[in-house]
């Protein structure tokens, strides 16, 4: 952006001025502080009002997945509070881990839904039961280990040895993750949504799961794509970094996109509450 600007002569450099602006620095990630806090209360209220309302399922998937999002929007408000610190730590792999982790816990969470949906499908489909639905728990489980240890590997090494070439890996890694989980809400989001457009019956139940599933699943699938390319573009090109702190324009524009809306519409989307007497066949987000 900068140097378009400079070879074609304009005379704005806003995108620099708010850049290197200490007061425009503090707004926005003051600001993505409190949209962060924002979407984490919504998220507890929802738990708890979701708690008051079936206590006797215990931990539920529902429950489960609003918990994780109070977790996930709260780590990232704190950090972005305290950005002054966060940014400059020593050493840096230090920033990398409050940075990524918020991250790989969003992962984990809306997997979460993947792994919901599949469930679903694979009872549903009577071209898909012959998986039990407890290998589908102990694939999502065994795969997030797997993420799990070698990130956990990788911010080892590089607090033993700040090496460029690890850390370019641990960015790679971070979006093969991305664009896997992007591929989960892509496969079946449109599996689910296929199967419930084929019911027979029409209702307005019906109806509105097919928009469910559908919203959840582009929405999700758009914001984790974008993560994808971001990370990618960011490990190639320095001035698209999201770990640095004079890049407070982009890091708006990222968390807004890849966290912050995609997190309060599915919030949204999935606001409605379980009924008070249901069968022990209760799926709380389905």
């Amino acid at each position: 952006m900068t140097r378009i600007t400079v070879e074609l002569g304009l005379p704005s450099k806003w995108w620099d001025e708010i850049n290197e602006s200490v007061q425009w620095q503090d707004g926005i990630f003051y600001s993505l502080s409190a949209a962060f806090a924002l979407v984490s209360t919504v998220a507890l209220i929802q738990l708890i009002r979701i708690e008051l309302r079936v206590p006797e399922y215990g931990w539920t998937t529902q429950k489960v997945f609003h918990l994780m999002n109070f977790v996930v929007n709260g780590v990232r408000a704190v950090v972005f509070g305290f950005h002054k610190e966060v940014f400059l730590f020593h050493p840096k792999v230090l920033t990398l881990v409050l940075l990524d982790l918020p991250g790989l816990l969003f992962f984990s969470a809306y997997t979460l839904l993947v792994l919901f949906w599949a469930e679903i499908y694979h009872q549903a489909s009577e071209f898909a039961r012959s998986l039990p639905t407890d290998k589908l728990r102990t694939s999502y489980i065994s795969v997030n280990g797997a993420i799990y240890f070698i990130q956990a590997c990788i911010w080892v090494y590089l607090w033993m040895n700040n090496n460029s070439t690890v850390e370019f890996i641990g960015k790679i890694f971070i979006a093969v993750v991305s664009f896997l989980a992007a591929l989960g809400f892509l496969l079946y989001g449109e599996r689910l949504f296929s199967m419930l457009r084929c019911f027979p019956i029409e209702s307005k139940g019906r109806r509105k799961k097919l928009h469910e599933v559908g919203s959840v699943t582009a929405i999700c699938f758009t914001c984790f794509l974008i993560r994808c390319f971001v990370v990618v573009l960011s490990t190639f090109d320095a001035d698209a970094s999201l770990d640095v702190f004079d890049h407070p324009v982009l890091n708006l524009i990222y968390y807004m996109l890849v966290e912050i809306l995609p997190s309060a519409l599915v919030l949204y989307i999935l606001r409605k509450l379980p009924p008070k007497r249901v069968s022990a066949q209760y799926h709380p987000i389905h």
